[in-house]
Formats: C-alpha cells, structure tokens, sequence
C-alpha cells in the first residue's frame, strides 16, 4: 500500500521526546523533570521493557549517579557490589603476565566503583523517572524522524502488524507520532536515526570517524567457591594476534554472578576472523577457565561499542535535538567505561533544554550543549586517553598500550608528545582480501565451557515476529556476491554474533542467506561490511533481545 493511502498516525505533543532508555536518555528525562517539574517528557524505548536491549560489563564509575541522584547510596538498589580487587593481564597461549598496579595510570583505576547490572541500573532509573511524572513507551521502536522547516520536530514509531510481504495483517495498526519542542536521541551505538541525522546536518564535518568494537558477554552463576565478590579482572592479548586489538574483563559480583565478556575492535583485517569463536576459546585460558568449573552460563548477548573518542564525537546539535550517551560516542576505551559519560551527557543536554524552554524557544539548536561539553567532565575523561586507540591501531597491542599509557601518564601533566593522533580508515575499510589472509581454525565448541552461536542466541532470549519485513537490508545483492563473498570470502557468517548471515549453496551457486529472526541488535554488519551495503534498522516494536540480568 502506498503511504499517502495510509490513514493518518495519531499525534501527541510533548515539550521533550527522548529516544531510548538507556543510562543517557533516563538521565536525561530525571534531569529536566528535576529542573523543570510542570514539563511534559515521554521515552520512547525499542525493547520489550526498559532494560530489554541493556547489555554493558558493566563496572560503572558513580559520578554520574552523585550527580543526577546523591541520595541513591541510602536507598535500596541494584548497584551493590563495590570493587575490591582490581587485576590486569598480558596473555600469551599458555601463560599470563600481571601488570603491576603502580605501572597503570592513576585514572584506570576501579577504586570506587562498582560491579552491576546494567539493564537493572536502567530498571532503577525508569522508575525515578516514572515518579516524577515521565511517560515511558516501551515496545515501540521509533523509525522515522519528523522533519519541519529543516527542523526536528519529533519522532514516528513504526507501524505494527506488517507482513513479510508488505501485506496488512489483520492486526496492523499505524505508529504514532511524538511530537516534542525538542527530541533527544539516546539509541546507543550505530542508532539508525542518530546515523541519518549525522549525515543529513554534516555532523561530521571536520572530524576522524567514528570506531567501533564489538563486545561479547555471558552471565554465569558460579560455584561458590570459585566467586569473588568485588573482583574485577582485564586481560590483553591471546587469543588476538597483536595486529589485533580487544580483550576481555571477568567481573563477580551478585549471588555467584560473573560476567564475562570479550572485545574485538572492529578496524580487524583478516576476514576469517570470527569474534565469537575467538571469546570462546578466550574462555579456555588456563588463568580463566578453572573459574567456570562446575558453573552454569544463563545468558548471552553481543552489542557494537563506539571506540572514537575525543577526536570522533561529531557535531551534538541540529535544529530540533541533540545526540547523547553513545549515539555521541562518549565511551572512555582504556577505562572501558561509557556509563557515567552518557549520563552526564543526558543531564548536560537535558539542562540546555530546560534554559531554552524556559526562554519560549522550540526547535532550534541548543549551542550551550555543543560548545560546554568539552570542558566539562565528559570532555576532561576523553580528553586525556584520546590517543590511546590511535596508538593501538597503529603499533598493534603490545607497542600501542605501552605508549598509550606512557601517554595517559603525560597528559595528567597536561602534555603530550604525539599531540592529538588522527584513527585513519573507518572500520568497514580495513578489511584485507581474503587471497590476503589465513584462514583461522577454530575448535569446536565443547557444550560445557564453549558454545556455539544457536545456543548461545537462544540464551539472549531474542524474539521476533517472523512474519514481517526482514530489517537488515541489503542495498545490492549482486554487489554482496561479487564483493563481499568473492573478494572477502563472507566475512559477515563470522563478524555476526548471531548466526544471522550465511552462504549456501544452491545449484553450485553461493546465496546470501539472512536469518534476521536471530538478530541481537548489535549492528555490527551495519559497521563492518566492506561495502556498507547492509543497513540495519529497527524491526517490529518489542522485538531482539529480552536480556534480564546484563
């Protein structure tokens, strides 16, 4: 049916529109309810509940949390868990290397934070948030930002009950639109409308591009004697190659919880690389595995990580709204932390709001947000690791995380010899031919320590509603054969954390298969295709993950 034929979406007006409920958006809509309690917010959040989509390590670093909430060490929540050991590791195939703390930059350090749940944090925050009068949608994805005089006027859901086909099933009923004076984006890494605003206003004009990791991460329950509560531990090196960069974090907190999870940086050259396989066989290290003898994993899940920094965070403010959390790329990559930036990020916007709306303005840009955050605590975080990740693309592992601390140490003095250093090709331009490279064995997945991706998939709780429209699109299918399969081998069956993509053969020719029913939303094809050819947006309202403890 063509559009115009559509009937009309129903139309509800709010001073301020946030999308997504994560730690920035959640941040926030407490913020402008706290300065400006008579303002109308509402959330629109893509996953079943808030929560839903929340994967993250996650040790957070409470300024955040002081500043937006300073009453919440007195009240019951789910961060409980403090650090109380702090370890880091260089591994090689059979042995590791402890760093020693005192060699570690003094802003690496997790003294003062915590271990947590990052999808319950979120759980904690909505309901602040719904106490002081903030509307909360939950299951309704929002696809389309409404544009009026140049100007963002808010945003549509999609509409439900669409078939595979494009048909109206009997259920179809259109989206909704919200209309705010102004519209925060808070979707997270690679958001679908956040990416189009940024190339619809020329956000980044003038910056390095954005860089991306994927991180990978399992729940288990552990015995009781192999947990320790408080302990947080890094890892470098095996099984990456040095020309390689990620790691991993092990973190126990909770009743016998451990969190374990693995980064591959997404600027990776050889294409029969596989991330997923290379966090399995992480876990068979011989300084790890002991620690999930006789334990039970409960739950899996994969997300994109904006790695940029200080040097790749595009232009906040557009006519209408503003970019926050990691929509902005506010993570700090040596400290693996993003949390505390993107509520800050929220709060900082949410009070530039509140000022304009007090002044009887709507839909124009908010400079004070743009123009302060570098100077604030956001910009001092990112500021002083800015090169850490151009090191460690250029040097590889070893070379690049030795100069890149020796560099954090530097500029806590306010200086630095390599001055800002540019990140180079974007992360979907790295790739080498596959005539190139090696291919890389894996070992088969042993069903107790390792896993494969079905099974793992199955434990990420992941929904979708099969008949409707596959939202993974692939702009050129010949292209996807001719490139992405003949020149790179199809590297997408292994970037996938999912098992979505597959080649199969069918009358002695490769088909491009997708499996868009066992996607976790973690937009790594949208990153790493070689062509950008594949263009992840949102599914049917409520569909993905339904992660309960990540």
């Amino acid at each position: 049916m063509n559009t115009s034929e559509l009937p009309p979406r129903e139309a509800m007006e709010f001073d301020t529109v946030i999308v997504g409920a994560g730690p920035a958006g959640l941040a926030a809509a407490i913020r402008l309810k706290q300065l400006a309690p008579e303002r109308s917010v509402v959330i629109v959040e893509k996953g079943s509940e808030v929560g839903a989509h929340i994967l993250s390590g996650a040790v957070i670093d409470p300024i955040g949390l002081d500043r937006l909430i300073p009453e919440w060490r007195n009240e019951d929540t789910p961060i409980k868990t403090a650090v109380t050991a702090d370890r880091f590791y260089v591994l090689g195939a059979s042995g590791a290397l402890r760093l020693p703390t005192a060699l570690m930059p003094p802003l690496m350090s997790n003294h003062g934070n915590f271990i947590v749940s990052l999808g319950e944090v979120c759980r904690y925050l909505a309901r602040k948030a719904e106490a002081l009068g903030v509307e909360i949608y939950p299951g309704f994805a929002a696809t389309e930002t409404l544009l009026e005089n140049g100007a963002v006027a808010g945003i549509a859901t999609g509409d439900m009950g669409v078939g595979k086909d494009g048909h109206h099933k009997s259920g179809f009923a259109r989206g909704m639109e919200l209309r705010g004076k102004y519209t925060l984006f808070a979707e997270g890494a690679r958001g679908s409308l956040s990416k189009a605003l940024i190339e619809r206003f020329g956000l980044r004009q003038d910056r390095e591009p954005q860089k991306f990791g994927i991180g990978l991460k399992e729940l288990w329950r552990v015995a009781a004697d192999k947990h320790h509560p408080g302990l947080v531990q890094h890892t470098l090196g095996w099984p990456l190659d040095n020309r390689t960069g990620g790691g991993s974090f092990i973190y126990h907190f909770g009743d016998n919880l451990v969190a374990v999870g693995f980064v591959v940086h997404l600027n990776y050259r050889n294409p029969y690389l596989a991330p997923f396989e290379e966090f399995q066989r992480f876990k068979t290290h011989p300084l790890v595995r002991d620690t999930f003898s006789g334990g039970k994993r409960i739950c899996y899940g994969a997300r994109a990580i904006t790695e940029g920094g200080w040097q790749s965070v595009p232009k906040l403010v557009f006519p209408g709204g503003a970019l926050i959390g990691c929509a902005a790329g506010f993570v700090n990559v040596p400290r693996i932390k993003g949390t505390h930036n993107a509520m800050l990020s929220g709060m900082l916007a949410a009070e530039n709001v509140a000022a304009a709306l007090a002044e009887g303005r709507a839909n124009d840009e908010l400079p004070g947000y743009e123009q302060s955050w570098r100077s604030s605590p956001i910009g001092r975080d990112l500021w002083r690791v800015r090169n850490a990740k151009p090191l460690w693309s250029k040097l590889g592992t070893l070379a690049g995380v030795a100069l890149g601390g020796l560099d954090m140490w530097t500029n806590m003095l306010g200086l630095s010899v390599f001055g800002t250093l540019r990140h180079g090709k974007p992360d979907f331009a790295t790739l080498e031919p596959a005539a190139k490279c090696r291919p890389i064995a894996y070992p088969k997945p042993d069903g107790r320590l390792t896993f494969d991706r079905l099974s793992s998939v199955y434990l990420s709780n992941t929904n979708h509603e099969e008949d409707q429209p596959v939202h993974l699109l692939v702009r050129d299918n010949a292209l996807q054969k001719s490139s992405e399969h003949d020149i790179y081998a199809g590297p997408s069956a292994r970037y996938c954390p999912a098992a979505v993509y597959e080649w199969v053969e069918e009358s002695g020719q490769p088909r491009f298969v997708i499996n868009a029913q066992n996607c976790v939303h973690c937009k790594t094809c949208d990153i790493k295709d070689p062509n950008q050819n594949i263009t992840w947006v949102p599914p049917e309202g409520g569909g993905g993950p339904n992660y309960s403890n990540m």
